[in-house]
């Protein structure tokens, strides 16, 4: 998947002295959320309950944190930022104390779920992330042999019209279909953000998220170099962008069984027929 760039840092604080004492910082691109609706919408988004495991990416100062707790959910918190640590150690004192709260402190970039210890199909991921980050967290929560049940993630609006709503398909939207089943929640506006972000967000949920469309790790293999390929050159029909690799004898053979119109173009090409060129270029 690719990264989008944009706000790269979209921290939630709950009070105004919470955001004069914990400043953006430039560098990092860092916009903080002013409004309280908002962690509440990415909490509900994700279904979450008492009974849940959640991680979250990048808490900042914790007001998504502190919704997701009030849930009575168990939470596991990344946290690249050591002064958002410090800060987040003192307002969550009594449910650290008691377990309900884990922080790490580490770059999501550096993320490896089965290093916080948590389970394939037992937990969540609610989180307000970085959005240049948005291709690297996905591929990395849903390419995975430990996955999440529900994503909810906020990034910027485009990129999740792409995956949810676009009627042409992309990599990106194939990729996230290809294991669980993408929703566009809710527009998030810039207005929610200081500073305002020069683009909108939105609330983008991933449910029924499986391995079950890939045997092994040689189909997934197969599955992105065949994106990959057949999205190489836009302006060129997926046959000829697959011939680059594969006889094109074969591939009209391929396409004529399946009755794949020759003439097709990658972004018309439905997920379905992806995974029978997978099992058919085997």
């Amino acid at each position: 998947m690719k990264s989008f760039h944009g706000p790269q840092n979209n921290r939630i604080d709950k009070t105004a002295s919470e955001n004069d004492a914990f400043q953006h910082k430039k560098s990092l691109g860092q916009n903080f959320l002013t409004s309280d609706v908002v962690p509440k919408w990415l909490v509900t988004a994700g279904e979450v309950t008492a009974a849940d495991t959640v991680l979250e990416i990048g808490p900042g100062t914790g007001a998504l944190t502190r919704v997701l707790l009030a849930t009575g959910a168990q939470v596991v918190a990344v946290e690249a930022d050591s002064r958002a640590i410090a800060i987040l150690e003192v307002a969550f004192t009594a449910e650290i104390k008691r377990g309900q709260l884990t922080l790490h402190h580490l770059d999501a970039r550096t993320l490896d779920v089965t290093s916080l210890k948590l389970q394939h199909q037992k937990f969540k991921v609610v989180a307000n992330i970085p959005y240049c980050l948005s291709g690297f967290l996905l591929r990395t929560l849903l390419e995975t042999a430990v996955q999440p049940t529900t994503l909810v993630f906020l990034m910027q609006k485009e990129v999740v019209a792409r995956i949810a709503r676009a009627k042409k398909e992309s990599i990106l939207s194939l990729s996230v279909k290809a294991f669980g089943v993408p929703k566009y929640i809710k527009t998030v506006t810039r207005g929610h953000f200081n500073p305002a972000p020069n683009v909108d967000s939105a609330i983008l949920q991933i449910t029924d998220i499986n391995l079950k469309n890939f045997k092994n790790n040689t189909d997934l293999a197969l599955f992105f170099k065949l994106l990959h390929l057949g999205f190489g050159q836009k302006r060129k029909q997926l046959l000829g962008n697959l011939a680059d690799v594969y006889p094109r004898e074969q591939l009209v053979a391929v396409f004529t069984i399946s009755g794949i119109p020759l003439t097709i173009r990658a972004e018309d090409v439905s997920l379905l027929i992806w995974f029978k060129l997978v099992s058919l270029l085997t």
